[in-house]
């Protein structure tokens, strides 16, 4: 027996460390955990009795060791601290806790974590100072600070970070001088201070670092003689709004005299300054199975700026694709189930229903012109309230003619390749606006049609365009949806305005469209509501309708569910060429509610540009914490720093690539809600 007693204490020595390990770390998340998230809202899933590398822990992945390597919880809208608990996880090698709600201090323990090599903090509410620990972060390759505040002087400690290609510090409340010693950094990419209050002179050193791209420097109170070494970065060299700084071969610089040589190596003791720019991409996901280690990170950083760039033009021809790869997908599978449907290029209908419904009378063919359309005629499929629900929507043809003056040109308010659109009052004087849709562009098959209207009618949100009734007539072969008139147009009239217009949108206005489309979209999606969920699939700033209090009303909602296929199809045409169609339509072929959010992350940055057209250096910007390099030039100005930088945080999380990594419409406008000066 004294054998297997032996094998069996073994077994249990060499396992233990691992299990005290395991342990260890899950006691450490908890504690970090405590702190993130006081009030247990956001990180639920972070259970004592679960396993952190299982899957199960939100946002936290392990290596092939079973250590926890990765935290990754960008954008959930964290209102706690970071505890210095963090320093436990000693395996950690990402911590991405950017773009919440954070407060307090950056806790000096973190310097214990000697595997870290992205450390992402910015776009939260942390203040006091950077610790000077940070320099003990050895393997630290990205160091995001930016868009918090920060207070105190740039510790000379950080040029420690001889593997760090990225020190974005902007928009803070840095104040002192630029320590000449971050000169020393050799794998330095790009360094942004912009923004803070520095002041002093421009250190020499920092134009001798052999890999530097972009060096920042904007709206700070620097002064003296700028190296002229500089010049080489070209444009990625930024110095604007330094009152004291002087220069030969700088378009904007004046020429120093005597008094500005001064030895830009020993900087003045103090200094401010501040916008950032962001260069790594945020990972798409937490499950992280290796950590970095060695000329691997080395050799990643490098290539950062080449992906990004490649990127870009991956993205441009792919949305350009778009349209020609869905249409080719859809008439595979379309041949393949021998469907019968085919586009129709005018309003006027054929009667396709004809052949289908020969058996049995179909309110799509038998229609009464002196009372419109009956959806009830064959009301086997609907119940006695939604027979009332129906009775309460309907209108006859007499009333939508006389309304629109007989559909006159003069009412026309817009026409698709589906439908045409026109002013109309009614009886009561109430203004409407009467869509015509050809009866060939309705889904054929009755049930699944009065089940769309069904739909329809049962949308019911202050920012939603409400639905007042329905006809549908035989004798023109078109179906009328009746909606209340919104008098401002839609927000594209409102994008792309030149200077002095009347219709520049103050910033209070533009935040307050920005909530109502949250509200309206989240609804849909069945928050706050005893209802499915429901896609939009086309949002567009041209289905965002302005009434006159300036509120905004997602129109269309529902529409998708009446129409065919072909005709929902041939609608991917222009969201894809104004970039509203997320990237993974051309995958999975399908509208989900994170499509519909990415569709609202464009719309976001549409408000905050003031352009139609939102390029995808736009979204790099956002990413760089760069806001107020693409915000509308019309403002002048007269914005919050605070909520356009919680704006541009939403616009990029809901467009971001991964749609795992987009927040739900529920969590934006708690989002909103949480940000009191958006209120």
């Amino acid at each position: 027996m004294g054998f297997p007693v032996f094998l069996f204490s073994l077994l249990v020595f060499l396992t233990t460390p691992k299990w005290v390990s395991a342990s260890t770390e899950l006691r450490a998340l908890l504690d970090v955990k405590a702190e993130l998230d006081p009030d247990d809202q956001y990180l639920s899933s972070w259970s004592a009795d679960a396993d952190p590398c299982d899957g199960s822990f939100e946002g936290v992945g392990c290596n092939e060791k079973g250590q926890v390597a990765n935290i990754s919880l960008q954008g959930k809208g964290l209102p706690g601290k970071v505890s210095p608990a963090i320093a436990r996880l000693k395996h950690l090698t990402g911590l991405y806790l950017h773009y919440n709600s954070l407060h307090g201090e950056i806790p000096a323990e973190i310097a214990n974590l000697t595997e870290l090599t992205d450390l992402y903090l910015n776009m939260n509410n942390l203040s006091g100072e950077i610790p000077p620990e940070t320099g003990n972060i050895g393997s630290l390759q990205v160091l995001q600070l930016c868009y918090n505040q920060l207070t105190g002087s740039i510790p000379n400690q950080l040029s420690s970070l001889k593997k760090l290609t990225v020190l974005a510090l902007q928009s803070n409340r840095l104040h002192g001088a630029i320590p000449a010693s971050l000169g020393d950094l050799s794998m330095l990419t790009r360094l942004d201070l912009s923004f803070n209050k520095l002041f002093g002179s421009v250190p020499t050193k920092l134009a001798e670092i052999p890999l530097l791209h972009v060096l920042d420097i904007r709206n700070n109170s620097l002064s003296g003689n700028v190296p002229q070494a500089l010049k080489r970065l070209n444009q990625g060299f930024l110095y604007e709004n330094n009152l004291g700084l002087c220069g030969v071969g700088f378009s904007t610089l004046k020429n120093c005299n005597a008094t500005d040589q001064v030895n830009s190596n020993r900087p003045e003791p103090f200094g401010s300054g501040g916008t950032g720019l962001l260069t790594r991409d945020i990972p798409e996901t937490a499950d992280l199975r290796l950590p970095c280690h060695g000329t691997q990170c080395t050799r990643s950083s490098k290539s950062r700026h080449g992906s990004i760039i490649v990127g870009i033009i991956v993205v441009t021809v792919a949305l350009s694709a778009i349209a020609i790869l869905t249409f080719t997908q859809y008439r595979r599978r379309k041949q393949k189930l021998g469907t019968s449907f085919s586009m129709v290029d005018d309003n006027n209908c054929t009667d396709q229903g004809k052949g289908v419904y020969r058996k049995h009378g179909s309110p799509l063919v038998s229609l009464e012109y002196s009372h419109g359309w009956d959806p009830l005629a064959d009301s086997k499929n609907f119940n006695l309230f939604t027979q009332e629900v129906f009775e309460n929507f309907r209108f006859n043809l007499e009333e939508v003619e006389t309304a629109t003056q007989y559909f006159s040109e003069m009412n026309l308010l817009g026409k698709s390749n589906f439908s045409a659109t026109y002013k109309g009052i009614l009886r009561d004087g109430s203004v409407v606006a009467v869509k015509s849709i050809g009866k060939t562009s309705c889904k054929s098959e009755e049930a699944e049609f009065l089940q769309g209207l069904n739909i329809l009618t049962s949308l019911k949100h202050e920012n939603l365009v409400r639905l007042r009734g329905f006809c549908c007539s035989r004798g023109r072969r078109e179906c009328f949806l009746i909606y209340d008139f919104v008098p401002n147009g839609n927000l594209l009239q409102y994008l792309d305005v030149k200077e002095g217009d009347g219709h520049v949108l103050e910033w209070s206005t533009r935040v307050s469209i920005v909530k109502g489309i949250a509200k309206g979209i989240a609804y849909l999606h069945g928050y706050k509501v005893n209802k499915p969920a429901l896609v939009h699939q086309n949002i567009s700033a041209e289905k965002v309708l302005i009434d006159q209090r300036y509120n905004p009303l997602l129109s269309d909602s529902g529409l998708q569910n009446l129409l065919t296929n072909d005709i929902v199809f041939s609608t991917l045409k222009s969201s894809a060429a104004m970039g509203y169609l997320a990237p993974e339509y051309t995958t999975t072929g399908r509208f989900t509610e994170k499509s519909d959010v990415y569709a609202f992350g464009v719309l976001v940055f549409q408000i905050l540009a003031g352009k139609r057209k939102v390029s995808n250096l736009v979204r790099l910007g956002a990413e760089a914490c760069r806001f107020q390099d693409y915000l509308d030039p019309n403002l002048h100005n007269r914005f919050f720093e605070y909520e356009a930088s919680k704006l541009a945080r939403i616009a990029w999380l809901c467009t971001h690539e991964s749609p795992i990594e987009r927040p739900s419409m529920e969590g934006v406008v708690q989002e909103l809600g949480n940000c009191s000066s958006c209120v």
